[in-house]
């Protein structure tokens, strides 16, 4: 008996839907303190604004759906613009591998293979 309760609890675990935002998201930022300075000065101020409509830094539930996307259908968005977003984030400083860093840190997906 007790197999089959943790079955159907292991069952709906797998079942659940990704966390939303971390409590603490407004502190986080990029470890490279290059990184830092990029996403403080052109990113932070929307991704960590409810209010503003895109999705949160290190929302699961908000980027999964578009990281479901692939990785380049999101760099281009980033560097061509899409919707609300801004044509590169408005970031000139920011290179190629920036925007994908910087696109992976706020998706929390920095780990993800290339």
């Amino acid at each position: 008996m007790r197999h089959l309760v943790l079955i159907a609890l292991l069952g709906l675990a797998a079942c659940a839907k990704p966390a939303g935002p971390p409590a603490d998201y407004a502190s986080l930022k990029p470890a490279d303190p290059r990184l830092a300075a990029l996403y403080e000065g052109s990113c932070k101020a929307c991704h960590t604004n409810p209010a503003a409509g895109a999705p949160l830094v290190h929302d699961a539930r908000a980027w999964a759906p578009r990281w479901h996307q692939g990785e380049q259908v999101l760099l281009d968005h980033v560097i061509q613009g899409y919707r609300a977003m801004p044509a590169t984030g408005q970031c000139a400083a920011c290179t190629p591998e920036d925007f994908k860093a910087l696109t992976r840190f706020i998706a929390d997906r920095e780990g993800a293979p290339s």
